[in-house]
């Protein structure tokens, strides 16, 4: 599932195989920019910013993708069968003389001057694992809704930038607090500890292939994907059930036993 993990990996891939290179192939599958041509163009840089990537190009362009739950970048040496998915699922090509990135499934991609990137990126909290990270302008972003639940406020983007739904479930567990506990229930002491364990979580996985929140080589998650499953430490079995504001709702898991606060009695 791509997080702010996720995609900084894959902007790391996509900059290592096209970033001071000239571009030999370009081929945007999407109608708005199917016509357009980057090939002649050098890549700058692939930047990430949050869930978005930033693929920035000579004469001021920047091809903006977002992941969401089922997009990828893959890069393949040049006549290496590519592997991501069929044919139909494509929605990005570039390639030099190299190396060729191909993006499956992508459900955002955009061609824009980059000068607009703060169009399609602006919104944006602190960058957990961006330059930009701030955490008291981000803890200051959660409360101004003391009313909303801490679930929920993780994943708006517009408090702060790269965790998603399994960050948001691990996060909670390691607060002791449930996803549905409103963040002005907050106690002083889990508030001052949320950024920086938020922080410390995406820090530790930037570079890891199987993300891992346990520290521990023989279970990598405390409670997402374990409904069902004994809590790592009180053994009772975690439980699962939807959370959102009814547009969309997201699997969430968590401990009754090791996480206080209110939560769903239909929860299985």
């Amino acid at each position: 599932m791509p997080e702010g993990d996720t995609v900084r990996q894959a902007a790391k891939r996509l900059h290592s195989a096209l970033a001071g290179t000239v571009l030999t192939r370009s081929d945007l599958r999407v109608p708005r920019f199917a016509t357009a041509d980057l090939t002649g163009r050098a890549v700058l840089d692939v930047t990430p910013r949050g869930k978005h990537l930033l693929t920035r190009v000579e004469g001021g362009l920047t091809l903006h993708s977002h992941l969401r739950m089922d997009g990828s970048w893959r890069v393949y040496a040049n006549g290496q069968r590519w592997s991501g998915g069929p044919a139909h699922q494509i929605r990005a090509i570039l390639g030099n003389a190299d190396r060729t990135a191909v993006g499956y499934r992508l459900p955002v991609l955009e061609l824009l001057r980059t000068t607009d990137e703060d169009r399609v990126v602006g919104h944006l909290g602190p960058d957990l694992l961006g330059p930009d990270w701030d955490p008291s302008l981000a803890m200051a972003n959660l409360l101004r809704d003391p009313a909303l639940p801490l679930g929920e406020a993780l994943l708006d983007q517009r408090n702060l930038a790269g965790i998603g739904n399994v960050y948001k479930s691990e996060l909670c567990f390691l607060l002791g607090v449930t996803p549905w506990l409103p963040l002005g229930e907050l106690s002083p002491e889990r508030a001052a500890q949320l950024p920086g364990l938020a922080r410390k979580l995406l820090e530790y996985n930037r570079d890891r292939p199987v993300r891992n929140t346990t520290g521990r080589r023989d279970q990598n998650l405390f409670v997402y994907g374990r409904a069902a499953r004994p809590c790592l430490r009180c053994r009772t079995e975690v439980r699962r059930a939807d959370q959102g504001d009814g547009s969309r709702e997201r699997p969430t898991y968590w401990c009754p036993v090791c996480q206080q606060g209110p939560a769903p009695v239909s929860g299985s």
